[in-house]
């Protein structure tokens, strides 16, 4: 019933808007009282002492640093030099093959022009940590490892026809990543030079595409 309903156990509502309704019942708005605490902010900004931020900025070039502009050539010099080294040949590539170590007439192991070796799990297995003797190299190291292959595993030596001599072994070009002066300083101004050329192949091609739709455009601004 609602008569057994407490008034302190129905919630307080607050209307959208008064009516005059309102008013002739007697029922008002109520309205959340301020803090006493509230005053207005005494805080100021004195505009005299506020500095733009863009006027303590200065532009700097790249060229202005040197150790960003380091940082650019020798980045750049390591991209082209391995572009450049993806055209060579690698050492164990099948045209280096120096001979094969057969073993009841199964390849075992395979050993290459410039010394290196592959060989299959059960191989190495057998042949363990075999020391290369000091100062052998290319060729001399490829026919000394086929032939202690063959020794330990028990199989023969296979001489492949893309087999070379000593003195037909040119050795590889250690990587250096230490560059000089004037290799830096060439690699920046190519690097320069590259940009330049980028940017007046997508301007042309920009201006080519713009006219062709018959709109002409002004890049000087």
């Amino acid at each position: 019933m609602i008569s057994g309903v407490s008034n302190a156990a129905l919630p307080h509502l607050r209307p959208a808007s008064t009516s005059a309704s309102h008013a002739s019942s007697g029922l008002q708005p109520m309205m959340p009282e301020p803090p006493e605490s509230a005053a207005p902010s005494s805080f100021r900004v004195d505009v005299s002492q506020v500095k733009p931020l863009l006027s303590a900025a200065k532009a700097t070039s790249v060229a202005d640093n040197p150790v960003l502009r380091d940082l650019m050539a020798m980045n750049w010099l390591r991209t082209h030099d391995s572009s450049a080294s993806q055209s060579v040949v690698s050492d164990d590539a099948p045209q280096n093959t120096y001979a094969q170590v057969k073993v009841d007439g199964k390849v075992v192991a395979t050993v290459y022009n410039g010394g290196s070796s592959t060989m299959t799990n059960a191989a190495f297995g057998k042949i363990g940590k075999l020391e290369d003797p000091p100062g052998l190299a290319g060729p001399d190291l490829a026919q000394w490892r086929a032939d202690n292959y063959a020794r330990l595993l028990g199989g023969t030596v296979e001489k492949a026809p893309t087999a070379i001599t000593q003195s037909q072994w040119t050795p590889r070009e250690s990587t250096s990543t230490t560059y000089s002066r004037e290799q830096l300083d060439a690699a920046f101004q190519a690097m320069l030079a590259e940009g330049q050329r980028a940017n007046a192949q997508q301007q042309s091609s920009y201006l080519a595409s713009r006219g062709q739709a018959g709109v002409s455009a002004d890049i000087s601004a």
